[in-house]
C-alpha cells in the first residue's frame, strides 16, 4: 500500500468524523427542539436560541475537520487545479466559520444577559419576601 492510499483512507475517515459531528448536532438539535416545543420551561425563544448555539458549535467543529480532510486530499494528489480548488474551499469555509462563530458569540451574549436578568429578578424577589 502506498503512502497516497493511506492518506486517502485517513482523509475519508476524517470526513466521516466531520459528518458524524454534523449528524450528532442535527439530531441533538432536533430532540431539544421537540422538548422545547412540548414543554418550554424558559420560554420558546430562549430555548431555541440555546439550540442554535449548540448546533452552531457542532457545525464549526465539523467545518474545521472538513478543512483538514481537504488539505490531506490535496497533499495526496498535488496539482495546481487541486490546489486552487482547495484554496477556494478553505476561503469559503473560513468565512462560514467566522460568520458562524460571530453568530454563536452574539447568541451567547444575549443568553448570558437574559440569565443575568433572571438572576437579578430572583434576587429581588427573595429580598422582597424577607
Amino acid at each position: 500500500m502506498l503512502l497516497y492510499d493511506v492518506i486517502e483512507i485517513v482523509r475519508h475517515v476524517i470526513n466521516a468524523i466531520g459528518a458524524a459531528i454534523v449528524l450528532w448536532g442535527v439530531v441533538e438539535a432536533g430532540v431539544r427542539f421537540v422538548r422545547v416545543r412540548i414543554k418550554p420551561a424558559d420560554g420558546l425563544t430562549y430555548g431555541i436560541q440555546r439550540i442554535r448555539e449548540r448546533l452552531g458549535t457542532h457545525l464549526l467543529l465539523a467545518l474545521d475537520i472538513f478543512i483538514g480532510a481537504d488539505i490531506l486530499g490535496t497533499v495526496a494528489h498535488p496539482n495546481w487545479t487541486g490546489l486552487g480548488i482547495l484554496a477556494g474551499i478553505v476561503v469559503i469555509r473560513i468565512i462560514l466559520s467566522y460568520l458562524l462563530a460571530r453568530e454563536i458569540d452574539d447568541t451567547h451574549k444575549v443568553l448570558r444577559e437574559r440569565d443575568q436578568d433572571l438572576e437579578r429578578k430572583k434576587g429581588a424577589g427573595q429580598k422582597g419576601a424577607d
